[in-house]
């Protein structure tokens, strides 16, 4: 028993000698992986899907490492990703215009294993997790109406039951739909170049790999807003619908679920789907260096 606690100490001991610890701050930009379809586009003459990931666009990573030797060492590592707009709906037709855009808002963190290949080359691997934000949907709609009645009407109403109002007269509904999803697990992978600037300071670069996807759990409109305009955008009815008065088939609060009954009659339950967070990116950072536990 005493050897091995003799061994024990001889190894910590050994470890203290090389000890190092470092903190880093860098900024980078990463772009979609792994696209799944988010949306459409659909004009008179077809529909378009569109594909993408909510882990496209720009980040910030505060990140600090613990070095056990001149080859391993440990990462703990925070992020903000502002995620770039990617396009859920998009309609252009006589009778309605959409421009419907969603993009994430997220923060997260990853733990990984560093391994110098040399004194400038380092690679890194780990779990990479979201520990908070959103994915926000912001929905410009406009609806217009039908003179002849006989015309099929978004609206389901004509122009002589919407206050007499003249042609092309129309409904224009903005709003905002935030999305949380479930924790998630994912992998994180990058292959970096370190440039020392002296004792303490150092610059470097990075290629990095995020693999991940979110549950949806729920969703909540954040904003709501329905005007009746004329054509050359007079407003004649403002407040027509809002976050108190949503229109049919709206609901304030949606859940997700993994499961619904032929017989389910909660309008306020949805089936979930993943949504991709993956993304290749480079980063560009600055890296203080902590100077070493003494040698015992």
């Amino acid at each position: 028993m005493k050897q091995k606690i003799v061994l024990l100490a001889v190894l910590f001991m050994s470890t203290l000698s090389y000890a190092q610890f470092e903190i880093s701050a860098s900024t980078g930009y990463a772009l979609g992986s792994a696209g799944m379809q988010l949306g459409e586009t659909i004009t008179t003459s077809g529909t378009e899907n569109y594909y993408g990931s909510y882990g496209n666009g720009a980040n910030v990573q505060i990140r600090g490492t613990y070095f056990f030797n001149d080859t391993f060492g440990a990462d703990l590592a925070f992020g903000y990703l502002h995620g770039d707009d990617q396009t859920i709906s998009e309609v252009n037709t006589p009778m309605r215009q959409t421009d419907a855009v969603a993009r994430a808002r997220a923060f997260g963190a990853s733990a990984s294993i560093v391994y110098k290949f040399t004194n400038n080359i380092y690679g890194r691997f780990g779990a990479l997790i979201k520990v908070g934000g959103k994915t926000e949907a912001v929905v410009n709609d406009k609806n217009y109406y039908a003179v002849d009645p006989s015309a099929e009407n978004p609206q389901g109403v004509t122009v002589s039951q919407a206050f007499g109002l003249p042609e092309r007269s129309y409904s224009e509904t903005d709003y905002v739909e935030d999305y949380h999803g479930q924790f998630p697990l994912g992998f994180v992978g990058a292959l970096g170049y370190k440039f020392d600037l002296g004792n303490n300071f150092g610059l470097f670069v990075e290629a990095e790999y995020y693999g991940i996807s979110l549950k949806r759990k729920d969703s909540e409109f954040v904003e709501f807003n329905t005007d009746i305009k004329t054509a050359d955008g007079t407003v004649v009815a403002a407040g027509v619908y809002t976050l108190d008065n949503l229109p049919d088939g709206f609901n304030k609060k949606t859940t997700y679920v993994d499961e619904l009954s032929h017989t389910e009659s909660d309008p306020s339950k949805k089936l979930s789907e993943k949504v991709p967070y993956s993304s290749f990116g480079l980063n560009f950072g600055i890296t203080y260096k902590f100077n070493s536990a003494p040698k015992q």
